[in-house]
Order: C-alpha cells, then sequence, then structure tokens
C-alpha cells in the first residue's frame, strides 16, 4: 500500500498566527503516527513562517516513523538535513518568496548541483527525493542525479481532476513509468485531497508514498484529525 505522510506545516501556521504553543506541533506529529499516518513531513521556509528549524530538531527524537524534510537545498537548509539526518529529504527549487511550492526541477540543466548536493546527503545515509513536474524527461533524467526517488509535483492534476479526470492523470502516468524504468522510486504531493486521492493513487504504478497537508488539516477542522486521517488510509488502499 501506498505510505502517507503528513505534512504539518499548517499547524504550525495556525500556532505562529497567535504566538505561544497552541496547537502544539509536537503532539500532532505523534498523534498523526497513533492514528496510522506512516511518516511525517515538515517544509522549513527561510523566513520560518509556519515550521521553524527548531521544531524539526524538536521532532527528529519524536517521530517514530518515517521523518522527511522538504525544501530548496540552500546551504543553511543543507546545514538543518545533516544535523536532523532525517529518513528521507526532498529536494524543492521554491523560491524563499514563494507561497507554496510551485514548480518541479529542471533535472538537466541543475543537474551536476544536484548531484553535489544528493551525495552529500548520501554519504550521510539520507534517502533523497527530486520534486519533479509531470515530464518523462524530466522523470528519467533525475535518475542521473543519483536520486533515490521523484516526488510528482500532482498541483496540474487536482486543478484539471474535475473536469476530465483521465486527461488530468495521463502526464503522471507517462512520467512515473519513465521514473520506474530508469530505476527510482516514485513519491507524489501537492493538493491531494479526499475528492482525488483514490484515483490517483489506483492509476499510478509503483506509487510509494504520497505526502498531503493542507487538504489534510483542513478536513480534520470539520471531521477531526483520527477520522481524517483513517479517510486518507482507506483512500490509498
Amino acid at each position: 500500500m501506498t505510505r502517507l505522510s503528513v505534512n504539518i506545516n499548517k499547524v504550525a501556521t495556525i500556532r505562529n498566527a497567535r504566538g505561544g504553543n497552541i496547537p502544539d506541533v509536537l503532539k500532532i506529529a505523534m498523534d498523526c503516527e497513533l492514528f496510522g499516518a506512516q511518516g511525517i513531513t515538515v517544509h522549513p521556509r527561510p523566513d520560518e513562517r509556519h515550521i521553524r528549524y527548531a521544531d524539526v530538531k524538536a521532532l527528529k527524537p519524536l517521530v517514530t516513523t518515517e521523518f522527511n524534510i522538504e525544501g530548496n537545498p540552500q546551504p543553511d537548509f543543507i546545514k538543518l538535513v545533516l544535523e536532523v539526518k532525517p529518513q528521507q529529504v526532498t529536494l524543492v527549487p521554491d523560491a524563499p518568496d514563494a507561497l507554496t511550492s510551485n514548480q518541479g526541477w529542471d533535472t538537466i540543466k541543475h543537474k551536476e548541483f544536484l548531484k553535489k548536493v544528493i551525495a552529500e546527503f548520501h554519504h550521510h545515509g539520507i534517502r533523497t527525493s527530486i520534486f519533479v513536474d509531470p515530464n518523462p524527461v524530466m522523470a528519467r533524467a533525475a535518475a542521473d542525479t543519483g536520486t533515490d526517488r521523484v516526488e510528482l509535483y500532482t498541483e496540474s492534476f487536482a486543478t484539471n481532476f474535475y473536469l476530465d479526470p483521465e486527461k488530468a492523470i495521463a502526464p503522471f502516468v507517462e512520467a512515473a513509468q519513465a521514473a520506474f524504468e530508469a530505476g527510482l522510486g516514485i513519491n507524489a504531493g501537492h493538493d491531494l485531497n479526499l475528492d482525488n486521492l483514490n484515483f490517483f493513487a489506483s492509476r499510478i504504478p509503483n506509487l510509494l508514498e504520497v505526502s498531503i497537508g493542507h487538504a489534510l488539516i483542513s478536513d480534520a477542522l470539520y471531521l477531526g484529525l483520527q477520522e481524517t486521517i483513517g479517510r486518507y488510509l482507506k483512500a490509498l488502499q
């Protein structure tokens, strides 16, 4: 079964809006695992507008499933990852002022840079994943960087799902197949939700993991965290 990693950035956003420690990011992470999540994802940004670097360090000894840290591999981020040593690091080419992740890597243009960064993470025993658009050329070329996996950037699928699901999923199937044939594992994330998740997961071959945050935390406001995680896990079956 495809694993569910819960991105808890939005929990930190709510906390930071008021100050203090409500909601408690660390407790939410532990509760997500208790309720069945198979991983915890965080995406610290330079301005620390949601997850803070201190949160990442505090989470490391508490996460008992898979800890996945996402971000742009700039010096401070690399230093953080090497200190924390998560099970997985996901490299995302987001600009510092980006509201959210909005593009995948050009794995041809940035091959040498990515090779260097990935080699350093591998030296410390950290599995790597590269954020890519649903483009079979970029997915296939990702293998040349030495990465272990790619994460398919699913925003376009989510946007077009309600218009034409089969058309929306087609480029992702092609990119996933190209990545798999190149020897890469396949993750996915961005705007996946309870409406589109089962359709996506059932049609993407060899899908190992999805990372979901915004929709899942939003659903939990209505359904509660335990019920929400249960529904997402069911959608992945």
